[in-house]
């Protein structure tokens, strides 16, 4: 029967045809595997067919992270390696350094000093013996090396048998959708730290309210508990994006639906700039009131007009969701203003400079 060639370390050692499909890359410790050819043991052909019948029923009997001819192997060793999860794989060959470990298109190493319960035999005969017990059967097994492109892969059954950490535990069950509580244990420049119960997340400032923020210790304290929405995980950074105002209903919806151009309603100046004045509506949603449309006449600066808390009736000109952005004025008439001079410099209404200090002041 033809035989193909397996490459490792320069070497070319004999592999059953059936062990293989296609292009097969291995990944084995250098230091645990010896550099005796003729030491290296082969998976007798005679066993083969068995093997694939034990792995096929693993495979069935246990769903999880089960191994898809599609997927390359190195992706589905990277994803083990990052988020720390278990690998149930299967053995299929072995050498006086440790075992085989089949991930589809790649091969991995699982050393003898990373099993559970290997018995330390007196003879070298004994050990061998017993690592080809192995072959055929399913371990639980965890990344523990990772580097694709020195070509090492190495796993371990200890690893994997260790008991998780409340946080570690935590941090795996996290998926990006949930709504979670947790506290505040500190508030900065740019958003608050939430402790989940062994984890933190981030709420950045941003997250923290539909409405302009001027700092986050406006909205939480330290000790504070809150409600908040996942945005993202990662596992590999540890990091969780966490939000306050996405668990509320979007006020920019809302605006939609409560208002369409023409209409009058209260609304408080929040900030006044050279430009004009930012104006909150009751759904807590800002728009501008720009320096053409604050009055009659001239005046050198807005502010002497109106003033940061003052409350205004103003006509809605426009609406843009999607942008976040809605028009403003306090000319309750739409009759056609003619002006007695030049208006004040300021940003034209399509530059998009004083639309983004809304969110940046």
């Amino acid at each position: 029967m033809t035989q193909e060639s397996f490459e490792y370390a320069g070497k070319a050692l004999e592999v059953p045809p059936l062990l293989t499909n296609g292009p097969l890359e291995a990944a084995l410790s250098d230091a645990e595997v010896s550099s005796d050819v003729s030491e290296f043991t082969q998976v007798p052909l005679t066993d083969a067919s068995e093997l694939t019948e034990n792995a096929a029923s693993t495979e069935t009997e246990t769903p999880a992270l089960a191994v898809e001819p599609k997927t390359s192997g190195w992706d589905i060793a990277h994803s083990s390696y990052a988020d720390g999860s278990v690998l149930e794989l299967s053995i299929v060959g072995y050498n006086r350094g440790g075992l085989l470990v089949d991930l589809g298109d790649v091969r991995g190493f699982a050393p003898v000093s990373q099993l559970i319960d290997f018995p330390r035999r007196s003879t070298e005969e004994e050990r061998m013996a017993e690592m080809a017990h192995y072959v055929g059967k399913t371990l639980r097994l965890k990344v523990i090396e990772f580097d694709r492109q020195h070509n090492r892969l190495i796993l371990s059954e200890r690893i994997a048998k260790l008991p998780v950490s409340r946080g570690e535990h935590l941090l795996n069950s996290i998926k990006p959708g949930q709504s979670l509580t947790g506290t505040i244990r500190n508030v900065t420049d740019f958003g608050a730290f939430v402790d989940l119960g062994g984890v933190e997340g981030l709420i950045h400032v941003s997250e923290m309210a539909w409405q302009r923020v001027n700092h986050p210790s406006d909205v939480c304290a330290a000790g504070q508990h809150v409600k908040v929405y996942v945005i993202d995980v990662n596992r590999e950074q540890r990091r969780i994006g966490l939000s306050l105002k996405r668990l509320a209903p979007d006020p920019w919806a809302l605006a939609v639906q409560h208002y369409k151009p023409g209409d009058i309603v209260a609304a408080v100046i929040t900030n006044v700039v050279s430009f004009g004045a930012f104006a909150r509506l009751p759904e807590g949603i800002e728009g501008l009131i720009h320096t053409s449309e604050l009055a009659e006449g001239n005046f050198l600066h807005p502010r002497d007009v109106v003033h940061e808390g003052d409350t205004v009736n103003v006509r809605v000109i426009n609406i843009d969701p999607s942008r976040q952005r809605i028009g403003l004025t306090l000319r309750l008439t739409d009759v056609p203003r003619i002006p007695t001079s030049a208006p004040l410099a300021g940003p034209p209404e399509n530059d998009e400079a004083y639309w983004n200090s809304l969110a940046s002041s």
